[in-house]
């Protein structure tokens, strides 16, 4: 699964990616926080849609909630598995949730995301910002769903947007990154910026969608640079950003 993305930088620079962006709604969007953005906190973050002929940046939050998680209890335990859609299921599997909602497609701006990579003998998980090469900002292909059934809110009623983002299986590089845990072997769907753009095109079929998953950026147009631990929000003892590169005694090369 993907739950760590960052967008270090101002929102200004979202709105110089998309022409003639539209605002919908405007929330205090703490930047410091998203140096480390949680899927698993469910907090809003910017995501753009495309209606009525024009980007539209909205902030959702990141995990659904579909209909048939009508309790909290099944809400608590089911949510945090609705964060990642698989490519794999929104266009072969017809029973899919995310085949149901394929229509309803967003971007998510970030400038990386981060991975943890396991290193035999080593205790810790070693983390990984990883990026597209030059280029500050880039957008994540996801999903997006309003569930009229069951508010995000349920105290204040509130009806809220909510995304996923999509994962695909992993290029060489990243296998050797994402290379342990449940979902091992999978990265986020990175495209060039024209499938991006291209994603968000009404009626695009499902040969056109499927195209678009069935992309795998190559190893060689990413970044990858280990960081130093991405818990928590006390600063490195080194000074520098989270997202900096951190130098590990020993840390065996990765080959591409």
């Amino acid at each position: 699964m993907c739950l760590d993305i960052s967008f270090y930088s101002a929102l200004q620079l979202i709105d110089n990616y998309f022409p003639n962006l539209i605002h919908d709604g405007e929330i205090n969007f703490d930047i410091d926080l998203g140096v480390h953005f949680m899927a698993l906190g469910h907090s809003r973050y910017p995501v753009i849609l495309f209606e009525d002929g024009h980007y539209h940046r909205k902030h959702f939050e990141w995990g659904i909630i579909a209909e048939y998680m009508d309790t909290p209890e099944k809400i608590k335990a089911m949510r945090k598995s609705m964060v990642n859609a698989r490519s794999e299921k929104i266009i072969d599997d017809k029973r899919s949730f995310w085949h149901r909602i394929r229509r309803t497609r967003c971007l998510i701006p970030v400038t990386g995301i981060y991975e943890h990579r396991e290193i035999k003998g080593w205790k810790n998980k070693v983390p990984y910002h990883i990026r597209l090469k030059d280029r500050p900002m880039f957008c994540l292909p996801g999903l997006y769903h309003y569930n009229t059934k069951t508010p995000s809110d349920p105290e204040t009623g509130e009806m809220r947007g909510m995304f996923t983002l999509i994962t695909r299986a992993a290029n060489p590089l990243m296998r050797q990154i994402h290379n342990s845990g449940d979902n091992a072997f999978r990265m986020p769907l990175f495209l060039p910026k024209e499938m991006e753009l291209e994603w968000l095109k009404p009626n695009l079929s499902d040969e056109e969608i499927g195209k678009l998953l069935s992309y795998e950026m190559p190893s060689d147009q990413l970044e990858t640079n280990p960081v130093f631990s991405i818990r928590g929000r006390s600063p490195r003892p080194d000074g520098q950003p989270k997202n900096a590169p951190f130098a590990y005694a020993e840390l065996p090369t990765i080959d591409i």
